[in-house]
């Protein structure tokens, strides 16, 4: 069917002499500004896809190359290849390894399915490179810190492995060479994206490239102060908790948070949470209650 010609530049907004820099500056602004996890518009999403086309074809020379030979002849909307069916070219199911992979759906239009697609292509003649494909990568906060070598299983049987480099971001993509769609008479195969994406963890939240965790104290720690260990990435490090905190209070431990878009970590906040013992034995008992005979603060009027 028709499709309509679509002007890439014009979605990442420069001009078509742009330089790969000034690409690479407008994808990562645009990528930001309408990132799912940030944006809550309703076209967000798309607008999303819609750059990371545009930065797909733009980004690679052989595809911009294509593109702006070719691109003359669709602005009049002439009619396109017939799309090829998604899963078959991008596999059914991704990768099953013990790091969860999922290819994404839905990630190119009609537009560059019939510019890049099966069939696209055939006026230049000989050989053709083969597309580029995407995948999610979700990693544990651990994971993403640390990085290392993964070994990922295709669904076709074969398997190899990728290195992940230590402190990869939520949102980073990592490039694996010839591990694409296989080209065409002769041509190399495409690459094979790896999109990061960090799943939930069951103790730290993340804000960022800050950590939050929660730090159970005792009554009397919170009270007298002490020095305790508390819950980082990589193990426990000490924190001292100052005389008189109350639950809610947050002590900041500098650089053990998440890796940061500029170099060096995020830090990790410690919310102190003042623990009650459920069961007391006698002499506990009978101290709290000497304590609360003795102490004259009301927080309920502010204490003193």
């Amino acid at each position: 069917m028709p499709v309509g010609f679509k002007d890439y530049y014009e979605v990442l907004g420069v001009p078509r002499d742009a330089s790969a820099d000034d690409i690479r500056r407008a994808y990562r602004k645009l990528a930001r500004e309408y990132h799912p996890d940030i944006n809550d518009e309703s076209d967000a999403e798309e607008r999303f896809k819609e750059v990371g086309e545009a930065y797909e074809v733009l980004s690679d020379q052989e595809k911009r190359e294509r593109y702006d030979r070719l691109g003359d002849q669709r602005r009049a909307g002439a009619e396109a290849p017939d799309r090829a069916d998604f899963e078959d070219l991008f596999g059914r199911a991704g990768f099953g390894s013990d790091v969860r992979v999922e290819f994404g759906e839905g990630r190119f239009s009609d537009f560059f399915e019939g510019l890049f697609g099966e069939g696209a292509g055939a006026a230049d003649g000989g050989p053709l490179r083969g597309r580029d494909r995407e995948a999610v990568l979700e990693l544990s906060l651990e994971e993403a810190l640390a990085g290392g070598r993964r070994r990922l299983s295709l669904d076709d049987g074969g398997s190899f492995e990728v290195e992940i480099p230590a402190g990869v971001r939520e949102g980073q993509r990592i490039r694996i060479a010839g591990k694409g769609v296989a080209g065409r008479s002769g041509g190399p195969a495409g690459d094979l994206y790896l999109l990061v994406r960090l799943r939930p963890h069951p103790r730290f939240r993340r804000e960022g490239d800050d950590l939050q965790v929660d730090l159970r104290v005792t009554p009397w720690e919170a009270a007298l102060g002490a020095t305790v260990p508390v819950h980082t990435l990589s193990g426990t490090a000490q924190v001292r908790v100052p005389a008189g905190s109350s639950s809610g209070r947050r002590l900041r431990l500098r650089g053990r948070g998440l890796p940061a878009r500029g170099g060096g970590r995020g830090d990790l906040y410690a919310t102190v949470q003042v623990a009650i013992p459920k069961e007391l034995s006698d002499e506990e008992r009978d101290l709290f209650e000497k304590l609360a005979a003795a102490s004259q603060f009301d927080p309920r009027e502010g204490g003193r």
